[in-house]
């Protein structure tokens, strides 16, 4: 976990935007950037290079996740464990997310986005909670919007069954969306479902305080 104190002091220009995949994050946060100047930070794009600085003494499990084959990945493990695994995961990272925020320019107003941005690592480094957001989406709008990348199948078909992995890594995110969701939830911090009734841009306006709001 982070140190909230003088963490929180340093990062009160960061709005933050979690939740789970496919649920449109970088599109909302693209949105609020573009509408209120603010940098966006996408944390789920830094994992490679967090994972090349990775010291194994004190990242062990970021160390460990390079060394990973794809079947040890998403054939090896059930799906309670692949989610539980990445929550673990997420956590030790966050600290170098934190670290990254931290040598950007001063004051600049940042939002970040990704799904590691689990709310109970969020919660002790903010001012208000009017300041995070977890977008939730259903499992159907997932797979249509992962689909719609066209990455549905690009993980899946390195490994020996993809059928079973792609099962298996829908079924982690399904895991993964329910967990942050009752944490958000429980935290009193603000969830969003994403079911496509709406469309991105007003869940854009919708969470417009993460950059307006200034208490």
């Amino acid at each position: 976990m982070v140190d909230g104190g003088g963490a929180a002091a340093g990062l009160s220009h960061v709005r933050w935007l979690g939740g789970s995949t496919g649920a449109g994050k970088s599109t909302v946060s693209r949105l609020l950037a573009a509408r209120h100047g603010c940098r966006v930070y996408h944390a789920d794009r830094t994992e490679r290079e967090h994972l090349a600085r990775a010291d194994p003494e004190r990242f062990p499990l970021l160390h460990a996740a390079r060394d990973l084959c794809l079947d040890e990945r998403r054939l090896r493990r059930s799906p309670r464990q692949m989610a539980d695994d990445s929550r673990a995961f997420h956590r030790e990272r966050f600290l170098l997310i934190v670290a990254d925020l931290v040598a950007l320019p001063a004051g600049e107003p940042v939002v970040v986005e990704g799904f590691g941005v689990l709310p109970e690592l969020v919660v002790p480094l903010l001012p208000c909670r009017s300041r995070a957001a977890w977008l939730i989406s259903t499992p159907a709008f997932r797979r249509r919007a992962i689909e719609q990348r066209g990455t549905l199948w690009s993980m899946p078909r390195q490994t020996s069954d993809p059928e079973r992995a792609l099962a298996n890594r829908l079924a982690r995110d399904q895991l993964l969306a329910e967990a942050v969701e009752a944490a958000a939830r429980a935290l009193g911090l603000a969830v969003f479902p994403v079911d496509g009734r709406c469309e991105l841009e007003e869940i854009a306006a919708a969470v417009e305080t993460l950059c307006t709001e200034r208490r």
